[in-house]
């Protein structure tokens, strides 16, 4: 069974449109390493933040900074920041490839790591207790004794225990979407030290795509004499769930050789979001649905905001307060718009906007806006074009209301209307919204004036639950700056 919270699959991020998550029960890094050595499964996700952190006390005591109070606090935020963001990316694994993209990768996440450091340090004021010698040394040095690690993990541990281990002949019963999913990543993987033999299912190969012709080995009741003649080692059971009779009775079959046998569920009939193994006191349970934003996930993400937005308000404030005044002279009215929205777990929320609009409305009914509207005041239509109406929203997420990134918050009455229109659409508020979102940078911004476009603007929302990453952030936010000038949909 997983290690609790442990996600079922990698995901990759592109259009919506086609189920994104990639479900199989072979995580590829965490697969080859616990397969290599035990040792190295724990190895994976300590080495970088226990060096990150080793190091920085090492350079603190050589230069005679105190190694208390604010120290422990820096290294504790550099820990955090490691452990989830590095995460054992380069582990130099025998048989893997790509390794000087994962250089790369260590390299950019540890630039991304100082970068966030430096504008909390330099927004608590944290900074101003080190020497800038000190952290000058350990930014230059981590990423030199975090590749130096790597290596000693690779000569010592990971190869010795690979070479030595026995290449495990594997075979899956149901080339269904799970079982080829499955077999492609052992294939793909010569770290796994698994050997793919082939497939057993009842079809013929005209019912079956995606396969070559000699990985199909036969059918479910060829599988005992083959798996007893050719040494099987490990059988992967990929039924659908509906063929329960049929699993019991092929595990029946199975009980008198001594191959392991595991079953691979197909979750593909369901839209999964975060889809993940747990415990509940114990028990195993799986889950399909689930905010990507728990454990420390939620903290990292919760970080990232009050730093983005301590930056951000910091360089916008003169326009901030120009648009207000703005705002003031051009019409009466309120400089703030406050309209209620549903937040992280369809919690109503006060959601803060400069007045575009001579209305205020939040009831019921709730009209978008549209091209011409002649709702607008002199200012509005342009404030509302350029998204300058949106930038008190982070405030909203100081308050921890909102999040820089999230599924934009509609209106409580259109909510209301499309929850019973379009199926997931309340999916979007397992989250807290945003003031950018995956949908806004894909060209769904502005009116939805149908429901089709709705739907493409939820596919989106639903992709970035699937897929969120801290990179997946950062990635939206520079297509926002990008785009924001030149969207024809924002008016």
């Amino acid at each position: 069974m997983q290690a609790k919270h442990e996600p079922l699959g990698l995901h990759t991020v592109h259009k919506p449109g086609k189920n994104t998550s990639t479900m199989t029960m072979v995580n590829e890094s965490l697969g080859a390493l616990r397969n290599a050595a035990p040792m190295a499964s724990l190895l994976k996700s300590l080495v970088d933040p226990v060096v990150v952190a080793v190091l920085l006390y090492l350079l603190a005591a050589y230069m005679d900074v105190s190694l208390h109070g604010m120290l422990l606090t820096w290294a504790t935020i550099a820990f955090l920041l490691a452990a989830l963001l590095m995460d054992g990316t380069f582990l130099l694994l025998p048989g893997a490839k790509g390794h000087w993209q994962g250089v790369g990768r260590m390299l950019a996440t540890w630039l991304f790591i100082c970068f966030v450091l430096y504008c909390y340090g330099a927004l608590s004021g944290l900074l101003e207790y080190f020497p800038d010698e000190l952290m000058i040394s350990w930014a230059l040095l981590s990423p030199l004794m975090l590749l130096g690690m790597h290596l000693i993990i690779r000569q010592v541990i990971v190869r010795p225990a690979s070479e030595q281990s026995q290449v495990s002949r594997v075979v899956v019963v149901g080339a269904n979407k799970s079982g080829c999913m499955l077999a492609e990543r052992i294939k793909q993987n010569p770290q796994l030290r698994m050997e793919f033999m082939g497939y057993f299912d009842d079809r013929g190969l005209d019912r079956i795509e995606s396969i070559a012709p000699d990985e199909l080995k036969g059918t479910i009741a060829e599988l005992y004499d083959y798996v007893r003649a050719n040494g099987v080692h490990q059988i992967y059971i990929s039924l659908p769930m509906t063929s329960q009779p049929r699993v019991m009775a092929l595990v029946d079959g199975l009980m008198d050789c001594t191959a392991s046998i595991y079953f691979v569920p197909d979750l593909f009939v369901f839209d999964l979001i975060q889809a993940q193994i747990d415990h509940v006191a114990g028990f195993p349970v799986m889950s399909i649905c689930e905010s990507p934003f728990i454990g420390l996930a939620g903290v990292v993400k919760r970080v990232s905001d009050i730093v983005l937005a301590l930056a951000i308000l910091a360089l916008i404030w003169p326009f901030m307060l120009a648009v207000a005044i703005a705002v003031k002279v051009t019409s009466p009215g309120p400089v703030l718009f406050k309209q209620r929205r549903y937040g992280a777990n369809g919690e109503s929320i006060l959601v803060y906007k400069f007045r575009s609009m001579k209305v205020m409305e939040d009831g019921d009914k709730v009209v978008q806006a549209t091209r011409q509207d002649s709702r607008l005041t002199p200012i509005g239509g342009f404030i509302r074009r350029s998204s300058l109406d949106e930038l008190p929203q982070f405030l909203n997420v100081l308050e921890g209301k909102m999040s820089i990134v999230g599924p934009r918050p509609h209106a409580n009455a259109h909510n209301e209307m499309y929850r019973k229109l379009i199926k997931g659409y309340m999916l979007r508020h397992k989250v807290k919204p945003g003031i950018t979102g995956w949908a806004q940078v894909n060209g769904y911004r502005g009116e939805t004036d149908t429901i089709d476009k709705m739907e493409r603007r939820i596919e989106y929302d639903l992709d970035y639950l699937r897929n969120w990453s801290l990179w997946f952030d950062l990635k939206i936010i520079l297509m926002t700056v990008t785009t924001i000038f030149r969207d024809k949909n924002a008016y």
